[in-house]
């Protein structure tokens, strides 16, 4: 079949595109120690080799893979984990669905094979097991619980306070005090519960997680020696938190980002914004003199 330059660009570009993502879950099937996981992982990379023959039948020609995005999304799925890295590509995937329909018009089985192709694609992403999502609920708990506790305490406690070491102190020994508690309760809830979640690392991963924003959020006090400029340091940065794990979980989840993100910001800055005036109030009431 003779194809138009235009749609002979385009295809080497679906060809270039296969190619790339089938290096890449390569590398990512070497490092997955679930055999199960990495038999799924293999055969998605398969696919996408088939997929990269199936056009190069058209062009005739080789092309070589993106060897920057190869490794871009091989430290995407070290860093951030195999299920959350290929939702990622996969995304990005869908973006090129109009480009198919273009090239239908000269290779009519094109839209009908792609979309056939992504469905198997997505049935077997579907299937992997990631540990780090299993234990999501946990992370959740401790993000949640240490961002509404301590951006409340932290508003509260600067307006009482007004001393950034005093706030800093009493910020660590609420925090420290609090992860632990979160974890142990964790561990009786999950111990209790049949949810296949090991009771122990889910205590853990919900204590770092805790661990983990109590010291970010603190850490402006500990820099800085405006207690105003801190604390809105720290719920600027417990947004940040919060959109980066929504959208985190939005991609690896496949869930909604706004709604999940909208919850949980509105949630710590109305507790944020309470505690706060509760701290002034205080303060008169008891006549506190720092």
């Amino acid at each position: 079949m003779q194809l138009s330059q235009e749609t002979h660009n385009k295809v080497l570009e679906f060809q270039r595109a296969e190619i790339t993502e089938y290096h890449i879950y390569k590398r990512i099937a070497k490092r997955i120690k679930s055999e199960e996981n990495a038999r799924i992982i293999n055969q998605i990379a398969d696919d996408e080799l088939r997929h990269y023959n199936g056009w190069k039948e058209y062009t005739k020609e080789e092309v070589q893979p993106r060897w920057l995005v190869v490794w871009f999304y091989y430290i995407i799925n070290m860093a951030f984990g195999f299920t959350f890295g290929i939702k990622l590509m996969e995304m990005g995937e869908e973006g090129a669905q109009k480009n198919y329909y273009a090239v239908s018009k000269e290779i009519p089985e094109a839209t009908r094979i792609q979309n056939e192709e992504n469905e198997h694609e997505q049935k077997l992403i579907g299937m992997l097991d990631e540990e780090r999502l299993r234990y999501a609920g946990s992370v959740v708990l401790g993000l949640n619980d240490a961002l509404v506790e301590l951006t409340g305490a932290l508003a509260g406690l600067t307006l009482a306070l007004q001393d950034v070491k005093l706030i800093a102190l009493s910020g660590l020994i609420t925090g420290i005090a609090a992860s632990l508690s979160m974890a142990a309760s964790e561990y009786l809830s999950t111990r209790s519960e049949d949810t296949g979640k090991h009771p122990v690392r889910a205590a853990i991963y919900t204590g770092i997680a805790y661990i983990i924003t109590v010291t970010l959020l603190i850490l402006p006090y500990l820099l800085f020696t405006n207690y105003y400029l801190d604390l809105a340091i720290s719920l600027t940065t417990a947004v940040i938190i919060i959109a980066i794990f929504n959208y985190y979980i939005s991609v690896a989840k496949g869930e909604s980002f706004r709604d999940r993100f909208v919850e949980m910001a509105g949630l710590s800055l109305s507790v944020a914004a309470f505690s706060f005036v509760i701290g002034y109030f205080i303060r008169i009431w008891l006549g506190v003199e720092v």
